[in-house]
């Protein structure tokens, strides 16, 4: 009976992913013996990348004419005359050939916009097939791309002649910046990347005092002349060939001249250079007020210091955290950079739900800040349910987590919107399931239980020494400075207790890249203390008898170091469908405590790295994503590394057809061959991880989604301490390529928008711990389970799991 569940929950993912790779195409409401559009298809033709022809594939897909487009949807529905998931076609249109010239001009037009003044568009043929009463039209544009203009030069005339014969100061600005300039020489010509410059050069202008100067008083001239029709030629015939010399350059290497010019005015102010006058907070507005109102009443109270005003009514906020973060001052030109990252550094105030901005002008050259300030609720309550189910067999189920969050936040505290949160968190494991070894009792219902309270303080600003402090950190952003306190008991039955009290004093802020979009965020603990005591049950004691070395990471010890990470996001310029993530990370302790010679033999000593790379590529339905991890703990002085410190592999995120925490060591097989215990539980000073994962829609009805994906896992984790009693657990690069483990599965993700569930299958094709095949699954007598020594180890594995594993 268990054998036949077990089937059928992999014969529904396997028929879910036929069903939608082989989904057939339904017709509705077609119009009977007139052709119709069915599909449309483009076919670019060209001497340009394979990246560049399916970026424009892809973007020239959104200009077919409405009357040309063929809008498909997925349909699920239980009958027997149709495939449970269909591609519905609804409604087409009539197919008209007077609409393909309108895709054509819209289709050029686009082309244009990046550079394609060439282009040649083949007189499109449709292609029909009749299916009963159905006469189906494809329609297939066929485009030469021909060759993508290049800029030649670039030149700035900044010039109004309406005013004064040049502004001088604009036309030298533009010059000293012209190094960061977007047209460069050689580059591709398109529509976006002069705007693109337009707005590089009026953010320049407006970061020096030009505030009322605006993209529209710029653009940009082109010229397309060859130089050589300028020249003087008498003779007709060498005329003649400068001319077919043109032409066949124009064609073959069109290049354009790009000036930046000012459009004239006779508006002055708009090139005066505006001056911050005087800066007034509004800190406890509400929702429903109105700014404009607002600034007129005369009863509120009122707070001066120096240029700043702080008005108000309670008097629920001091006026510090408001200055520190406002990065325009009195007498400072205006800039339109420091102006917005007020609005933001403000609006990431713990203590403000919304803010808004103002800028008035005061005199002809002056100007007043108005910042507007909505409180967020001071205090709030929280309490969250966290549920999670990891199993190696549908029927009989291994563990259910269970975990119940208590939370108090203030907002607001001493009035300078430091945030603190107070955190109780209860949890447990139960093991539903019984023992898979013969012979050992079944294992508790209980199996671990847990209970931690914490308490953080997050201050709005860096607090650093002012020796250290430099523009680095002043030109930071999200900067706050975090003092945490937590403890927390673990009772694994029968195994270990473990108690723990933690603090840790750190800084984290964010940087952003002036030439690209990308993020560095950066967490730096310079004092990070771990206090821990360990008490061994029997069943641990058991367990160190087989196997010593394990006594090494359960023993007590504190943990007194510090820690630092960074986490770089960024999308690619030239294809803003592929981000990527990137996060390094570094841990010690003992060093300090070594240095100077103080508690040497309570202090855990080791350094641990840590290495992570995520890329994501997004197609019109379809997502890939990969992910890549390398982690490594090395123990100081001939130590080891305490257990909670160390990896682990399989679950809901990692190593999807192993059981949690049940990859591993290497290629050892000690664990699953002792029979008396029920603990399976593996930790590694070194984790190795790859995930593919290619996620496709199935179908969409109203907010809910229901998608599903195929994926591959591989990797492991090691000792890195030499075990002559198990030399397979030990990590050594000539066993890496039998030391791998490679999972594959298939899953389903119920999207509710607001969260998402996932449920994934995972099979274990290369097990470094199967005795036979060189650990490689028998494709033509696949398994679910296998005996190995006294134990019967399942070849498979079902996680739940909230969000996306990565």
């Amino acid at each position: 009976m268990y054998f036949k569940l077990k089937q059928l929950f992999l014969y529904v993912f396997l028929l879910l992913l036929l069903i939608y790779l082989a989904a057939c195409s339904i017709v509705k409401n077609y119009p009977i013996n007139k052709p119709f559009v069915f599909d449309n298809k483009i076919e670019l033709n060209g001497k340009v990348s394979k990246d560049e022809k399916k970026r424009l594939k892809n973007e020239l897909s959104n200009y077919w004419d409405d009357s040309l487009q063929a809008r498909y949807i997925n349909e699920i529905k239980l009958s027997f005359k149709q495939p449970l998931i269909s591609k519905v076609l609804k409604n087409p249109p009539v197919f008209d050939t007077a609409n393909i010239s309108r895709t054509i001009r819209f289709m050029n037009a686009y082309l244009n916009s990046q550079g394609y003044y060439y282009a040649q568009f083949k007189d499109s043929v449709p292609k029909f097939d009749t299916v009963k009463n159905q006469i189906r039209a494809t329609i297939i544009m066929q485009i030469n791309l021909g060759k993508n203009i290049t800029i030649d030069s670039v030149s700035y005339h900044l010039i109004d002649t309406a005013i004064k014969p040049i502004d001088s100061s604009l036309q030298k600005m533009a010059l000293a910046n012209s190094n960061k300039t977007l047209l460069k020489k050689g580059t591709p010509y398109t529509k976006q990347v002069i705007s693109n410059e337009l707005d590089r050069l009026t953010l320049l202008f407006r970061d020096s005092g030009y505030y009322k100067i605006t993209k529209d008083n710029f653009y940009a001239e082109i010229d397309t002349t060859n130089t050589q029709l300028l020249q003087l030629a008498f003779d007709p015939l060498t005329q003649a060939k400068l001319i077919e010399e043109a032409n066949r350059a124009r064609y073959e290497n069109p290049k354009w001249n790009v000036e930046i010019k000012q459009r004239q005015t006779k508006d002055s102010s708009i090139l005066e250079q505006y001056y911050i006058h005087h800066i007034y907070y509004y800190p406890e507005l509400k929702i429903t007020d109105q700014p404009d109102s607002v600034m007129l009443q005369k009863n509120l109270k009122q707070f001066n210091y120096k240029h700043l005003t702080m008005r108000y009514k309670e008097g629920k906020f001091v006026y510090k955290p408001l200055i520190e973060h406002t990065y325009l001052r009195y007498n400072q030109l205006y800039s339109e950079t420091k102006y917005y990252k007020t609005i933001n550094d403000l609006s990431h105030l713990p203590a403000w739900q919304q803010v808004d901005g103002k800028v008035i002008p005061y005199t002809k050259d002056s100007l007043d800040l108005y910042l507007f300030l909505t409180p967020a609720p001071k205090q709030s309550y929280s309490v969250n349910l966290e549920g999670s189910r990891n199993t190696g067999d549908i029927t009989i189920g291994n563990l259910f987590g269970i975990a119940t969050n208590f939370s108090y936040t203030n907002r607001n505290i001493w009035k300078r919107s430091i945030q603190s949160l107070t955190n109780l968190r209860l949890g447990t494991e139960l093991n539903i399931g019984q023992a898979q070894n013969p012979g050992v009792t079944g294992a508790p219902l209980l199996q671990t239980f847990q209970i931690s309270l914490s308490h953080a303080y997050n201050f709005p600003k860096l607090i650093i020494p002012r020796v250290i402090d430099s523009k680095f950190f002043r030109s930071a952003d999200n900067k706050r400075t975090l003092l945490s306190m937590a403890g927390s008991y673990t009772d694994r039955r029968d195994y270990y207790q473990l108690r723990s009290l933690t603090t840790s004093w750190g800084y984290e802020f964010s940087k952003n890249a002036r030439k690209s979009n990308a993020v560095t965020s950066i967490s730096f603990k310079p004092l990070n203390v771990e206090l821990y005591k360990i008490d061994t049950l029997p069943g641990l004691d058991t367990l160190f008898k087989n196997n010593p070395f394990l006594r090494n990471s359960f023993r007590d010890g504190n943990v007194a170091g510090s820690a630092i990470s960074a986490i770089r996001t960024f999308n690619s310029n030239r294809d803003p469908s592929k981000s990527h993530y990137i996060r390094l990370g570094l841990e010690e302790s003992g060093t300090l405590t070594s240095l100077l010679n103080i508690y040497t033999d309570r202090i855990f000593k080791y350094i641990k790295t840590e290495g992570e790379y995520r890329y994501l590529k997004k197609y019109r339905k379809t997502e890939l994503a990969t992910r890549f991890f390398i982690g490594a703990a090395f123990p100081k002085a001939g130590q080891s590394i305490p257990v909670f410190k160390q990896y682990f592999e399989g679950g809901p995120n990692s190593m999807r057809a192993w059981s949690l925490r049940e990859l591993g060591l290497g290629s050892s097989i000690l664990v699953d061959t002792i029979s008396y215990t029920n603990y399976k539980e593996r930790f590694g000073d070194m984790a190795l991880e790859g995930n593919i994962e290619f996620r496709f829609p199935l179908f969409t009805f109203s907010a809910f989604k229901l998608s599903s994906a195929l994926f591959t896992d591989m990797g492991n984790v090691w000792s890195l301490t030499p075990n002559p009693a198990d030399p397979n657990s030990v990590f050594q690069l000539h066993r890496l390529g039998k030391d791998l483990a490679i999972g594959v599965g298939t899953g389903l993700r119920f999207d509710f928008s607001y969260f998402l569930l996932r449920l994934d299958f995972g099979y274990k094709l290369k097990d470094p711990a199967r005795q036979y095949n060189n650990g490689w699954a028998e494709l033509n007598k696949l398994t679910w389970t296998e005996n190995r020594g006294n134990a019967v180890v399942n070849n498979y594995a079902i996680q739940f799991g909230i969000g996306l594993p990565f």
